[in-house]
């Protein structure tokens, strides 16, 4: 994998690149659309390809790992041959899922013993066997097994959460080195910074990680419960310590402001559910801000969804049968408002980058964020 730093902001730190992989490039700053099992929620590869323009999309490896399994998936030739995306891929560790199953999982140095939510089967994931699943997954970007702590943790707990998260990647590190891609393209390692809302932590991690050398660098624990200003407190410090020649990724993150934020502080990649989950439950994201579609007000508006939308389902649809659909619990409503919101959120993106490069994105962005914050 490669990047090239194209662009910079000259009143920011925003900043435009290319990542380069052998299932094709990457313009940032973008954002990832979350294919957890495999898919994303109620999307065809075409509209996410043709219509979204999805550049690149996460798979989940716990989930993937549990059902379809790690046989069907090698037997299809990796995830890309099994669900048809021929473009780059990236694939989470399942850390985060893993610790989110508070209740049924034990944690050790070795590893994380959990139960899994379909069937009740006991299942172990170590820094090791995470490598292994993921180079069987096959996705271009892999990330490292580590703990995600609560926004909310004590500095004890944070900083043992995190020193187990650089003991574990140096294990992925040595199990990565000593293993070769399963399907004749080459796979990149990110490893992740963590220290929850420790300024000190955070720059100790983001020290650790620097250090490895790796193709990409992700910061993780972020939106996981802390204040919204602490998040981009910490994004500021990590990424005053983060290679500029490497891409950067904040995991999870999130609403378009949050995105907008995050790129004048320099991230160049982001991957959240919020898109997709918001849409199914009848909220969408536009330029001029954010609509629950169940609302009694678009009733009787004929109107398109969004004149100058980024999807065909824009125009195609009004906003009164939109709210139709929703109100009698059509599938297709999901299905409009997924496609919809990840439209929107790649031409978000977009937007930032073309900004970026026409140097003016400093001036359009306070403009952009206030937009996208108001409720219609």
């Amino acid at each position: 994998m490669k990047f090239e730093l194209q662009y910079t902001d000259p009143k920011s730190n925003a900043r435009a690149g290319l990542i380069t992989t052998d299932h094709g490039q990457i313009e940032t700053p973008i954002f990832m659309p979350v294919g957890t099992a495999g898919t994303v929620k109620g999307v065809h590869l075409h509209e996410l390809k043709e219509d979204i323009k999805a550049q690149i999309i996460l798979g989940n490896t716990y989930h993937l790992y549990l059902r379809p399994g790690l046989d069907i998936i090698e037997g299809a030739g990796g995830l890309h041959r099994f669900n048809g995306f021929d473009r780059p891929m990236l694939t989470d560790s399942g850390g985060f899922q893993v610790f989110s199953l508070a209740g049924i999982r034990k944690m050790r140095e070795e590893g994380v013993e959990f139960r899994s939510h379909i069937d009740g089967s006991k299942h172990l994931f170590t820094p090791e066997r995470v490598m292994d699943i993921e180079r069987t997954i096959g996705a271009d970007i892999m990330m490292a097994f580590d703990e995600c702590a609560p926004g909310t943790s004590d500095y004890e707990y944070a900083k043992k959460s995190m020193e187990l998260t650089h003991r574990w990647l140096d294990r992925c590190i040595a199990r990565f080195n000593e293993t070769e891609p399963k399907y004749g393209y080459s796979q990149s390692l990110f490893p992740i910074v963590q220290g929850c809302v420790y300024p000190d932590l955070r720059r100790r991690s983001a020290e650790y990680i620097a250090s490895k050398n790796a193709d990409g660098n992700a910061i993780g624990g972020l939106a996981v419960g802390e204040p919204t200003e602490k998040m981009y407190e910490m994004i500021e410090v990590v990424n005053e310590i983060l290679p500029a020649d490497k891409p950067r990724y904040l995991m999870g993150v999130g609403t378009p402001a949050n995105i907008l934020e995050g790129i004048e502080r320099g991230v160049d990649m982001f991957d959240c559910v919020m898109p997709t989950r918001n849409g199914r439950n009848g909220m969408l994201f536009t330029k001029q801000g954010i609509m629950n579609m169940r609302n009694k007000k678009w009733e009787n508006d004929y109107s398109p969804i969004e004149a100058d939308g980024a999807s065909y389902v824009d125009t195609m649809y009004s906003k009164a049968y939109l709210r139709h659909l929703f109100h009698a619990q059509e599938l297709l409503a999901l299905q409009i408002a997924s496609i919809h919101n990840l439209a929107f959120y790649l031409w978000l993106a977009g937007e930032a980058r073309r900004h970026i490069i026409a140097g003016d994105f400093s001036t359009w962005k306070p403009k952009m964020v206030e937009q996208v914050t108001t409720r219609l």
